[in-house]
This record gives C-alpha cells, sequence and structure tokens, in this order.
C-alpha cells in the first residue's frame, strides 16, 4: 500500500471529451465528468483482464483505488492499468492482497530504452528481456512496444 507517482501526460488517452448525444437517443441521466473518468478506468481494468476484487476508484488529486488480488503482480498491474493513463500522476494504492510475495520494482521507460537494454541494466543480462515483458503482460502486448514515461513492473530475478 501507498503512493506512486506517474507523468502525467504519458499513457492511453482514456478520457475523451463529452460528445453530445445524437438526436435520436433517450436523454438518460447524465453522468459527470468524474463518474466518466472513473468507469473509463474501471474499463481499462477490465480489458485486460486483470483479477480484482471489489475493485472501487475515487478520483481526487490522486486516483485511490481499493480492492483486493490474489498476488501482488495482480496488485501492481492494476496500479500500472491505472498510472500508465494520461491524466493520472498518481495512484494511491488501497489493495489487500490474499497471497503476498515479493514485490517488484517499477521502472520508468525513458526515451532510447527497449526492454533488452533495461534487462542488461536491471539483470545484468539482456536476454531477460522476455521477463520484464511477461511480468507486464496484459498491458505490454508486445516487447517493442514501450513508450518514454510509461512504468513498468520489474520482477525480482529468479
Amino acid at each position: 500500500m501507498g503512493l506512486f507517482s506517474f507523468i502525467k501526460n504519458a499513457g492511453a488517452k482514456l478520457f475523451k471529451k463529452k460528445e453530445a448525444p445524437k438526436p435520436a437517443e433517450a436523454p438518460a441521466a447524465p453522468l459527470s465528468e468524474e463518474e466518466l473518468k472513473i468507469q473509463a478506468l474501471k474499463n481499462e481494468v477490465s480489458r485486460l483482464g486483470i483479477p480484482v476484487s471489489g475493485l472501487g476508484l475515487e478520483l481526487g488529486e490522486s486516483v485511490t483505488v481499493t480492492g483486493s488480488t490474489n498476488t501482488n503482480a495482480e496488485r501492481e498491474k492494476v496500479i500500472l492499468a491505472l498510472g500508465n493513463v494520461a491524466g493520472v500522476s498518481v495512484v494511491e494504492d488501497n489493495i489487500t492482497v490474499a497471497n503476498p510475495e515479493p514485490e517488484a520494482t517499477f521502472y520508468t521507460v525513458q526515451k532510447g530504452d527497449s526492454l533488452s537494454k533495461i534487462s542488461k541494466e536491471v539483470y545484468g543480462d539482456p536476454m531477460k528481456y522476455n521477463a520484464i515483458f511477461e511480468a507486464n503482460r496484459p498491458m505490454l502486448e508486445h516487447p517493442d512496444k514501450i513508450y518514454p514515461g510509461q512504468k513498468l513492473r520489474i520482477p525480482p530475478q529468479g
């Protein structure tokens, strides 16, 4: 549990401008901007298929996340899924973990980085890049698709 900082302008662009409803649509109770952002964040965690029970989000100066996961890896993926969204600069973690294991460290991607370069830096072996890639699935779809400002999980060497 704690606070995790992210680069506010880096990441997926989930928060879109409100579109005017089409005339044929029946007017529904409009959601506030905050409710739309919370729904977009929940949809992102769901889209990625990260298992979390009782996912709760609050917006303020930070995104506060509550719920429970089975492992620290799942907890860390929820934090990264929320934090690697444009417009989010801090995630306050209040997720409980049923079966804690050693926590991973987080690494912020710099311009010119690749997973093999990061792997060489943290593990001393560029060929261990796949461990970083797998630790960040499903947020990463391909080892070459990382961007400056993105935070990645770096699992303990095992």
